[in-house]
């Protein structure tokens, strides 16, 4: 996963075209647990906190690291939880930046996880 967290999103116009069958499956693998696959267009994980603020406070976090890559995941909010769902509307599928959008999120609950303790 280090190894996405390392990459840069692609414009999407050069993304090519969308992640499929085998292709996706192995992508799939490259990421932490907790990440679904829907159909073959979208990967989603809720994760959890002890309060809506500190939920609030991933959720900016998030919005900063998808301004700087130019990819942006649908986020909902709840008391306690943020879902994340990633997807490559230019392909309407899914592409590289979505899984580097996933582990960079990963990557960010790790350490807010860590510097806040237990979630």
């Amino acid at each position: 996963m280090s190894e996405l967290t390392q990459s840069k999103c692609l414009p999407c116009a050069k993304a090519g075209l969308p992640l499929q069958g085998e292709m996706l499956r192995q992508w799939m693998q490259r990421l932490s647990q907790g990440w679904s696959l829907v159909g073959e267009t979208q990967i989603e994980k809720e994760f959890s906190f002890k309060n809506f603020r500190e939920a609030m406070d991933f959720v900016n976090e998030i919005a900063k690291i998808a301004e700087e890559e130019g990819h942006h995941p649908k986020m909902i909010v709840q008391w306690g939880k943020v879902a994340l769902l990633f997807t490559t509307h230019a392909l309407q599928g899914l592409s590289e930046n979505d899984f580097i959008m996933a582990a960079k999120s990963d990557a960010c609950y790790a350490v807010r996880k860590k510097d806040v303790g237990s979630m």
